[in-house]
């Protein structure tokens, strides 16, 4: 079964830029549909960008379109978030989350489709 390892968190400032890695240390990556995810203080996960099998379809959810662009690198292991044009509101644990399928296009935005998380890192935004 896959692992996760979430590294790149840390202090930005508002309108600042950070970029989040997601490492899986096995061979089974490329099985997998991945998202991310966030949960701010006294508040409910939610979900922040999904990516297919194969890199080829993406999603947002909307208050991160145009800021953060979802990637990865099978051949890495590893999948990214870029996070651009930072808000405080976006200070959170971010977690990343991978589903095994079959598809090579479908990718997944509730916290129910994914079986396997990572432990999270923290992203603090100043103003």
């Amino acid at each position: 079964q896959v692992q996760l390892i979430e590294s790149g968190g840390g202090l930005a400032q508002a309108g600042g830029s950070l970029r989040l890695s997601c490492a899986d240390p096995g061979r089974t990556f490329s099985s997998y549909a991945l998202g991310w995810f966030r949960r701010a203080p006294g508040k409910e996960r939610e979900f922040v960008a999904a990516i297919s099998r194969t890199g080829g379809s993406t999603y947002y959810a909307d208050s991160m379109k145009g800021r953060f662009t979802v990637s990865r690198d099978n051949t890495k292991n590893t999948l990214y978030l870029q996070m651009n044009s930072l808000r405080p509101e976006d200070t959170a644990v971010y977690y990343c989350a991978a589903r095994q399928t079959g598809s090579a296009t479908n990718y997944y935005t509730s916290t129910a489709h994914y079986p396997v998380w990572g432990q999270g890192t923290q992203v603090t935004v100043s103003s």
